[in-house]
């Protein structure tokens, strides 16, 4: 799955031997791969591509050995295409979501990690304060632990979605990234298979995320998010600890909200710069103080599940599938969850699933 879509900008290419830079490319033709000539067209911008990356210090050797006799993939392509850009249903979504992500093939193998690696989910809280009852939450949704992190070769399938042009930006990055990688020895190319969408190990890091993220918690030299549990819990609590989670702090709370609450009082009126459509479902963020007195309460829906933190934190009014449905009181940390995955039904079930396997630990 893909991650967010506003890693950093793009290096920038000098026009060299005539090629066409990949930023001109993308204004030409942002679906290059509808084309009847795409297999050609591949070549030609991996041409472009390779006077980028050697510029931005991939050693050309390297990209002689994972760019020669590459080519594009259609079925990444065909996957890309396929994502749903807008609700079908006429009735509440989140429901009928978490009922088919809260399973008995993800929960009890959860409960077993809870318990197994406790002391590595303790020392992860107290050296970053992110939950480790959430770290697992993120494993569990994204890769059921390891069971599986996806059939895709990652360059190939970056490529393809960079030359794709779609979203060229993002996708140039993370090839270059996962370019860089290889270049520096981190991983190897047989290594590097995952989503569709070029998400790689058991978090699903994009290349740009483990390069700032991945760190090694093992002692071995590496960051291994593939193959090391004390790598992949390191790792995702890093990450949600630079994306802002507060120690302490639950992610959300499930609550009700009294029939007469003036919805526009609490409006958010300032526009997010991400994510507009996820968080156009927020309210503005208040003290929870002030949702007691509105009249807001907990109600619990599930094992596990969070009651109110102090009353000083701040939380924002969550209804995802509209007013009169199911009702979070989102944190900070729900923002940083955001940042793992933009979709606030990603954001609960993670939330949830962790509350729940959290109950197993020592």
């Amino acid at each position: 799955m893909i991650r967010k879509y506003w890693f950093g900008g793009m290096v920038s290419l000098a026009i060299l031997a005539g090629a066409v830079p990949v930023q001109a490319q993308s204004r030409e033709d942002p679906n290059r791969a509808a084309r009847a000539d795409a297999a050609t067209g591949f070549q030609s911008w991996l041409q472009g591509f390779r006077a980028r990356a050697i510029e931005a210090g991939v050693a050309p050797a390297t990209l002689d050995r994972e760019l020669d006799g590459l080519t594009y993939n259609p079925r990444v392509v065909q996957l890309d295409r396929d994502q749903p850009s807008s609700r079908t249903s006429s009735g509440p979504i989140l429901p009928g979501y978490l009922e088919r992500r809260l399973v008995p093939s993800r929960i009890e193998p959860g409960r077993r990690l809870a318990v197994s690696l406790n002391d590595q989910l303790l020392r992860a809280e107290r050296e970053t304060g992110v939950s480790g009852d959430t770290i697992l939450g993120i494993w569990g949704m994204e890769t059921n632990y390891g069971g599986y992190t996806g059939d895709f070769d990652a360059v190939r399938s970056l490529a393809t979605l960079a030359f794709d042009g779609r979203r060229e930006e993002l996708f140039t990055d993370e090839l270059l990234a996962a370019l860089k990688m290889i270049d520096e020895g981190r991983a190897r190319r047989d290594q590097m298979i995952g989503s569709w969408a070029g998400a790689l190990g058991n978090p699903q890091f994009l290349p740009t995320s483990y390069l700032q993220h991945a760190i090694d918690y093992d002692g071995d030299g590496r960051a291994n998010i593939w193959g090391s549990r004390a790598d992949t819990i390191g790792s995702i609590a890093n990450y949600l600890k630079a994306h802002g989670w507060i120690a302490g702090v639950p992610w959300g709370v499930h609550v009700t909200v009294p029939a007469g609450l003036d919805r526009e009082a609490i409006r958010e009126t300032t526009p997010p710069s991400e994510c507009p459509a996820v968080y156009a479902k927020h309210s503005r963020m208040l003290p929870i103080s002030e949702w007691k007195a509105m009249g807001i309460m907990p109600a619990p829906n599930h094992e596990g599940a969070q009651g109110f933190p102090s009353d000083d934190v701040l939380a924002s009014l969550v209804e995802v599938d509209g007013r009169g449905t199911d009702a979070y009181l989102a944190t900070q940390n729900y923002s940083a969850l955001l940042g793992y995955n933009c979709s606030n039904y990603y954001v609960i079930s993670v939330g949830t699933l962790g509350d729940i396997v959290g109950t197993s630990r020592p």
